[in-house]
């Protein structure tokens, strides 16, 4: 147990917390049993579990079977005391999760919203934000802390986005945290969307029992989310992870980056219609894409996935040769960080389910074969929704991993009175 001499508030505070996270980690646990695993002495568990009981974040669930001498009762953690809201954000499209203190969130919708522009975005992201508390409130939903999936280079420390090619130039050095923080009046955590959704895979999805994995993300762009040790890999500057931008050929086409050939500049969502478009011409009548196309004028990558399926077809072809970049990259991947699963997500990553033996065999041809073999390559369960997901992992990681949790949920307590 971790003391600091001539601080017992704030020993007192680790001290909740490392009881509170082992009831939450544990299905059910006596007062005895927390006393025998954090040392510290009866009558110290005794008291903190009574301010537990007080804030509704541990419920008495019966007795535990008899050792000899009266039955010990037995604890759970309460899930349903707090709330935290998880939030993706893309260019045109901001998806938002509402989560409880443990499970996966059960809410998620997405809202079309032009984010191209802080200025003109960001008041219109927060409205409709403080909707969902303000109505979540009224349902008694004591929320807690906010998470932010965000695209591009971050200076999570400070909450300030760097850069974002996809959303655009304006979004240069923004403030996000502290501007929402303020208006929000929650803490607000700030992560890049790819080690969000590698987040969500290791708290709720393949990943629960794996401590090193790696998560490509397939959208608008293409970047890797990776936890090493059981922690997200940030890199010198907090911009590991950006494999989309890795030159797949030579003197292609141009990036959002300002290089050529990027693998996003090739199979980036964007980059996948802007081909469609310049190939259209190119394309017999009878596929299904030309068909799509005739009829609404354009082609969205909805269509690319739904007409993947049809073997032969130009969705097929193209999606079939973006497995095979795709397997080229996790193959690089493979031999620099040796990760034990490797999951293929994001909105694209449907119309890899069909290939998925396409990249795995990429991969083996094209790394370490004792890496290779030991190498669990799975397409992502949560399809789009993982960066939302990965939010809300990333509010409950931070929150749990504060001392400062308890004070905020009795604020957030109060404000429900």
């Amino acid at each position: 147990m971790r003391k600091e001499p001539g601080n017992s508030k704030y020993v007192k505070k680790v001290n909740r917390m490392t009881v509170l996270n082992l009831i939450r980690k544990k299905e059910v646990i006596s007062r005895q049993e927390l006393a025998e695993i954090t040392g510290l002495t009866p009558p110290a568990i005794t008291g903190i579990i009574r301010e537990l009981l007080d804030m509704n974040l541990v419920k008495e669930v019966g007795l535990a079977s008899s050792r000899g001498g009266r039955r010990a009762v037995k604890l759970k953690f309460n899930s349903g005391a707090g709330h935290v809201l998880g939030i993706e954000v893309t260019r045109f499209e901001t998806t938002i999760g509402v989560s409880d203190l443990k499970n996966l969130p059960e809410d998620i919708e997405s809202v079309e919203m032009d984010l191209q522009s802080p200025e003109e975005g960001v008041p219109l992201l927060i409205e409709h934000i403080k909707n969902i508390l303000t109505k979540g409130r009224q349902q008694k939903k004591n929320f807690i802390g906010v998470g932010v999936a965000f695209p591009g280079l971050l200076n999570v420390k400070k909450g300030i986005v760097e850069r974002s090619v996809n959303l655009g130039p304006n979004w240069n050095g923004y403030p996000i945290k502290d501007v929402l923080e303020k208006e929000l009046q929650l803490p607000v955590f700030v992560e890049n969307n790819s080690n969000a959704s590698a987040l969500a895979e290791r708290c709720f999805g393949g990943g629960t029992n794996c401590k090193d994995l790696v998560y490509i993300n397939l959208g608008e762009g293409i970047s890797a989310g990776v936890i090493l040790n059981d922690e997200i890999l940030q890199g010198f500057q907090g911009h590991a992870g950006e494999i989309g931008h890795i030159v797949m050929v030579e003197g292609g086409p141009l990036c959002n980056c300002g290089n050529r050939g990027c693998l996003e500049s090739l199979y980036g969502i964007p980059a996948l219609l802007r081909r469609v478009n310049q190939e259209i011409a190119l394309i017999g009548d009878d596929d299904p894409i030309k068909k799509i196309w005739k009829e609404k004028g354009k082609v969205s990558y909805k269509d690319l996935l739904n007409c993947g399926c049809n073997e032969g077809s130009y969705a097929f072809e193209i999606l079939k040769q973006m497995a095979k970049s795709i397997g080229h990259a996790v193959a690089i991947i493979v031999n620099l960080l040796n990760p034990q699963m490797v999951f293929i997500g994001g909105k694209m990553s449907k119309g890899m389910e069909l290939f998925l033996s396409e990249i795995r065999e990429t991969v083996h041809s094209h790394s370490f074969p004792e890496i290779a073999r030991t190498t669990t390559i799975n397409i992502s369960s949560f399809g789009k929704n993982s960066a939302v997901i990965g939010a809300c992992a990333l509010a409950l990681r931070e929150l749990f991993g504060s001392s400062d949790l308890l004070d905020q949920i009795s604020l957030s307590q109060n404000l429900l009175v």
